[in-house]
């Protein structure tokens, strides 16, 4: 069975009549979106906020309707994959390169809740590299300076290219291995000019709903 379809799908069952939903980035939240195109075409009311374009286009092609972030200013439920999560439901986002509206979008909403296959239950974070979005201004001193924090700073490329971001930045893949306190080291890497935003997302999950490849989906609270 595909873990992800299960929960992606599982997840789609919170939305509600007249909900302003945050339409996450990925390919588990892709299930929970084409599954809301096909509540949509069935008459469920919504309006959803995407956090990337490739998102964007997918759920006007469902018949989504949509607003802008700026139209809002608060979300009743944001729906989002995630790369890792530990039992306190902290997470690393951004391999799909939307960290940052990933992130403006869950802070101002309501509810929070996380989609992902039991690949993504860790016992602690820090095996996926974090991915942290810079400027490309100086990126090179930020790489050093990430350097310094004990991790290998990799600058993500597409191909023979830098990879930009929908925002018009780069991304720099820091591999921890293992990370011991999130909230600390999340608070520091925003303390730099050089940084955007980083890929953890600490004490935003309400739950996460896993999908099993044995075709069960399991509900999870933080610990």
């Amino acid at each position: 069975m595909d873990g992800k379809k299960l929960a992606g799908e599982k997840a789609a069952a919170y939305v509600e009549n007249g909900m302003v939903v945050g339409l996450g980035t990925g390919s588990t939240v892709y299930w929970t979106i084409m599954k809301l195109g096909e509540r949509v075409r069935e008459g469920l009311r919504i309006q959803g906020v995407p956090t990337s374009r490739r998102t964007e286009e997918l759920a006007l092609e469902l018949g989504i309707p949509l607003l802008d972030l700026a139209e809002v200013d608060e979300i009743d439920l944001t729906i989002d994959g995630a790369d890792e999560s530990d039992g306190d439901l902290n997470l690393i986002k951004g391999g799909g390169g939307a960290l940052l509206r990933e992130k403006l979008v869950a802070s101002v909403s309501r509810r929070f809740i996380v989609v992902a296959d039991e690949s993504k239950w860790v016992a602690s974070l820090g095996k996926f590299p974090l991915p942290v979005e810079v400027v490309p201004f100086g990126w090179e001193l930020t790489r050093r300076q990430l350097g310094k924090l004990g991790c290998d700073p990799v600058l993500r490329m597409a191909g023979n290219e830098i990879y930009v971001t929908d925002n018009g930045n780069y991304i720099i893949d820091c591999h921890f291995g293992v990370i011991k306190d999130a909230k600390s080291l999340s608070e520091t890497l925003n303390k730099w000019p050089g940084v955007v935003e980083n890929g953890l997302f600490v004490n935003m999950a309400e739950r996460i709903v896993l999908g099993y490849t044995d075709g069960s989906v399991e509900e999870r609270l933080p610990e």
